[in-house]
């Protein structure tokens, strides 16, 4: 299935990485978004579930092994070209997630969809897009709370 100009809403899955009160993201290499900084995440492939999607697309972005520990939210993101045909449109599930037991947070290494990618505090998150930091706020009030 094409993701430019889809015949129908792709699933897509992305990582909220907390470690340490601070958050993983990535510059992304390709559209959407491309050269934004974003959570690594990507398309569900077909017979994966969730979790096995998120933990795929974070090891393939980032070269880390991740946990997912609950979903932080579910949204659509639908952009329209200037003629207002559908572009792209995505149903994102995004999960809190924690690194596997044993996994360094210095151990990023960047690969297919990322360019660079750099951990986070909630005060760094400059250029990243509203909706994203609203997801980042969402997972890091999760996290503190499940350390409470």
């Amino acid at each position: 299935m094409r993701r430019e100009y889809p015949e129908a809403p792709i699933v897509g899955v992305g990582a909220v990485v907390v470690h340490a009160g601070r958050v993983l993201l990535i510059e992304r290499a390709n559209e959407p978004l491309k050269g934004e900084w974003s959570l690594p995440g990507g398309a569900l492939e077909l017979g994966e579930t969730l979790e096995e999607g998120v933990v795929r697309e974070a090891l393939e972005e980032t070269g880390l092994r991740v946990e997912p520990v609950r979903v932080a939210e579910v949204f659509d993101r639908i952009s329209r070209d200037e003629d207002g045909r559908v572009r792209y449109h995505f149903v994102l599930v995004d999960f809190l997630c924690h690194l596997s037991e044993g996994q360094s947070a210095d151990a990023v290494q960047c690969a297919s969809d990322a360019v660079r990618a750099r951990w986070a505090g909630p005060e760094e998150l400059d250029g990243v897009r509203d909706f994203t930091v609203d997801v980042i706020r969402k997972a890091l009030a999760m996290d503190a709370a499940e350390n409470l």
